[in-house]
């Protein structure tokens, strides 16, 4: 798989990453199970194959145990670590956490995400984590506590790099302004469903549209040299079968089908390379469990789709041609 490299770092990423959220799906506080951690083993390692080299976690995850099963397949292969980007996410409190009547809630004050990053690192079993994503904005959170957390957490060497996720052109610009070294990724939910990033640069100008607080984002980001992460970039599998695609997804997943078809691929590859067709170079983390899936979904490399045929995609998940 061709590597692209992260801005303003000396890092080069797979431009498809691994999703590690659903290595457990068991969201509770039992240990990973043998047949997890069988799974989660020939996960990774199909994704290597693949040509895979970023994974990307969250503390959140399954409560930590899909970092913990991650860790449990680097313990067993140590030698490894220099082939990977492994990156993490922190920020989001659970409810009930500490007290009872605790709600869930974001939390990016400097113990927090201080103590979060020494978690994801006590249970991936590593020393440092290429890269750290604030998970959501925190309406109270201070720039310049969260600029003393990265100093601190840079300084001791635990993180090499920063950025946000679902994040907002305007909030990123309030952290740098605060924030010593670059923000380098901001990962945010796009997909062909989920479009509307790309779609208000072609819609802006158009009587009656109305703003969103979102206007701008992408291009912001490609203006500053921040990497984009696409969560969710296969939609769910909303679009992956027509036969089974709700009635007003029918027409858009038809004609994902279509072009597939003509390609010689998964529909999955085409919902990727839908994206990497982008010149923004947005990067989807695919989130599969399935090692045939992940394999079949990173054929999308290997495809150069059209003008003509991102078009096609594009307008008929619009729902109607471009104004």
């Amino acid at each position: 798989m061709r590597r692209q490299p992260i801005p303003h770092t000396d890092l080069r990423a797979s431009r498809i990453a691994c999703g590690c959220m659903q290595l457990s799906r068991a969201w509770d506080d039992t240990d990973p199970t043998a047949e997890e951690r069988r799974q989660a083993a020939q996960l990774i390692e199909t994704a290597l194959e693949q040509g895979i080299n970023l994974f990307d976690h969250a503390d959140i995850y399954a409560r930590g145990k899909s970092e913990r099963l991650f860790g449990d397949w680097l313990a067993a292969s140590p030698s490894r670590r220099d082939e990977l980007i492994l990156q993490s996410k922190c920020g989001i409190r659970f409810a009930h956490d500490p007290q009872p009547d605790s709600p869930g809630r974001y939390d990016f004050s400097h113990a927090h995400l201080v103590a979060s990053v020494e978690g994801s690192l006590r249970r991936l079993r590593t020393d440092y984590l290429d890269l750290l994503l604030l998970h959501r904005p925190d309406p109270l959170g201070v720039p310049e506590e969260v600029a003393r957390a990265f100093d601190d957490l840079h300084r001791s060497g635990k993180v090499r790099h920063f950025g946000v996720s679902n994040h907002t052109a305007s909030q990123i610009a309030l952290l740098r302004a605060h924030v010593d070294r670059p923000l380098v990724a901001n990962q945010v939910e796009i997909s062909l469903l989920h479009h509307h990033l790309i779609n208000e640069g072609v819609i802006a100008a158009t009587r009656g549209t109305a703003y969103t607080a979102s206007a701008g984002t992408l291009d912001e980001c490609r203006r500053q040299g921040i990497l984009l992460q696409a969560w969710s970039p296969l939609a769910g599998g909303r679009l992956s079968h027509p036969e089974t695609a709700e009635p007003a997804l029918r027409p858009t997943a038809e004609a994902v089908a279509l072009v597939a078809a003509r390609h010689d691929v998964s529909p999955e590859a085409i919902l990727l390379a839908w994206l990497l067709r982008h010149p923004a170079g947005i990067q989807p983390v695919i989130g599969t469990t399935r090692p045939d899936r992940l394999a079949a979904a990173c054929a999308a490399d290997g495809i150069e789709l059209s003008r003509e045929e991102w078009y096609a995609l594009f307008t008929a998940a619009r729902g109607g041609p471009v104004p």
